[in-house]
């Protein structure tokens, strides 16, 4: 497989690109759905592709570029949907049997923004069943595999989105993030993923199951491509009552202001997690740019318990919601471990439940609370590096609460924005996510150090080790 000259460009570097008309969206396009064809036998990312439609959209872009009428920065520039989300005409199958392909009758709201900036949809990408886990592999659509090493996973639940970013497709894709589900998959590939505030993306259908821990956003392979994407995406929606108010704010202005003077806190165990020796090291070796940056960073040990004992009953007791609303017929074709823990979940009683969101508004006091004290909290995103494909999630070998998803999950609760950005690689050559927390609302105040770090941290794409991967496939 050949690159082709666009294929690890940034969406911002091919937007100047189009402005001077050294490129278009049609080649554009047509570049990436060609490399995509070539790649999917072997990270198996899409579960759709609207080739057709993609280049219809590329020569509409192309003609408001010539004309100098562009509907944003983004116009032309190809990204994705994860199939947790809604795009009419195509149905959404969530890597589902208990789904059909009923056509969606209307865009998620974040579809829709992508379209007003005039941003072309290439298809649909892979998520494990109904984005239940941290790991990319469904009953319907088989095993996403990471380009980094194809016997590894791209992480979950937004494993294809971070696949095709990884692999040089196109410079960001779609993803939600209800536990880490942006997160781990950006550091399982080496990617910059932000989970932005709660409502700061609306979304819709806004009463689905997690809806009121769940936040939109993008798997990109730089700072900047995410904060014009935020840019793009922000702002209230009708449908979602929680979406955020308007802010006349531009994501991009102030991003190269700096950290220096900053108080951050550094948390290698968070909620008493323990993650590997390595990704330790990589994470402190990581915190110490910001110091390089000019802030000061000091160790603050646990910030909170485990996550377990008080949130179990949010998560299962939702899983239980989606499973009562699914024909008996159709419970042997479920993911072995979504039903035993949906089954698990329809014994959560309405105390269970109340007494865990009263958990859940405590982390958020207690958190909110920290931060009058330091601008920034970080912590790895995961306790490991990417684990095999064939992982069995929740398992004994790999339970969710202190492998899966203990480092990510407490910001979904807690509605603060946080990030992942690349931390480095292990001696096997697989990406590890430093995670970086701000205050409740604080988007832009991540954005800055996301910003400050990537400038320090030396990380650039294309990464050697993904293109040894992918010339041999």
């Amino acid at each position: 497989m050949s690159d082709s000259a666009f294929d690890w460009l940034s969406a911002a570097e091919l937007s100047k690109l189009f402005a001077r008309r050294q490129a278009s969206p049609v080649e554009i396009v047509d570049a990436m759905l060609k490399r995509a064809s070539a790649l999917q036998p072997h990270l198996n990312a899409f579960v759709l592709v609207d080739a057709e439609g993609a280049q219809s959209a590329a020569k509409a872009a192309e003609s408001r570029w010539q004309k100098g009428e562009p509907l944003s920065p983004f116009d032309g520039i190809p990204t994705t949907i994860k199939d947790t989300t809604n795009v009419k005409g195509w149905p959404t199958r969530l890597g589902s049997h208990s789904t059909d392909e009923t056509p969606a009758i209307e865009n998620a709201a974040v579809v829709d923004r992508f379209l007003a900036g005039g941003m072309i949809i290439l298809g649909k990408t892979t998520t494990p069943e109904f984005g239940w886990k941290a790991l990319t592999d469904s009953p319907l659509q088989g095993t996403t595999r990471n380009p980094w090493n194809v016997a590894h996973s791209p992480g979950g639940s937004s494993g294809g989105a971070s696949a095709l970013t990884a692999a040089g497709v196109n410079p960001f894709n779609h993803g939600n993030d209800g536990g880490g589900s942006i997160r781990i998959p950006a550091a399982h590939t080496g990617l910059v993923g932000l989970k932005p505030s709660y409502g700061r993306i609306p979304q819709s259908p806004a009463d689905a199951p997690f809806a009121d821990v769940i936040s939109q956003g993008v798997l990109a392979r730089s700072v900047l491509d995410t904060a014009m994407a935020l840019n793009l995406t922000a702002g209230p929606d009708p449908r979602d009552w929680r979406s955020l108010p308007a802010e006349a704010r531009d994501y991009t202005v102030g991003l190269d202001a700096g950290v220096r003077g900053w108080k951050i806190g550094l948390s290698l165990d968070l909620g008493h997690v323990q993650a590997d020796p390595e990704v330790r090291d990589l994470i402190v070796a990581a915190a110490k740019r910001f110091e390089d940056l000019g802030a000061h960073v000091e160790e603050v040990g646990p910030m909170f318990e485990p996550l377990q004992q008080h949130f179990e009953p949010l998560w299962i007791g939702s899983f239980a919601t989606r499973f009562r609303q699914i024909p008996t017929q159709l419970h042997d074709k479920l993911d072995p471990g979504l039903r035993a823990l949906a089954e698990k979940g329809l014994s959560i009683t309405l105390a269970d439940y109340a007494r865990a969101y009263e958990a859940k508004s405590k982390l958020a006091r207690d958190l909110a609370l920290w931060h009058r004290n330091y601008d920034l909290l970080l912590a790895p995103v995961t306790p490991t590096a990417a684990p095999p494909v064939e992982t069995l999630y929740n398992s004994e070998a790999f339970p969710r609460w202190t492998k899966g998803a203990p480092y990510t999950l407490p910001c979904n609760l807690t509605g603060q924005p946080a990030a992942s950005m690349p931390a480095g690689l292990t001696k096997a050559g697989l990406p590890v996510g430093l995670q970086i927390i701000g205050p409740p609302r604080a988007d832009d105040v991540v954005l800055r150090a996301m910003r400050a770090y990537e400038g320090a941290s030396g990380w650039t794409w294309p990464q050697p080790r993904v293109l040894e991967t992918l010339r041999g496939l």
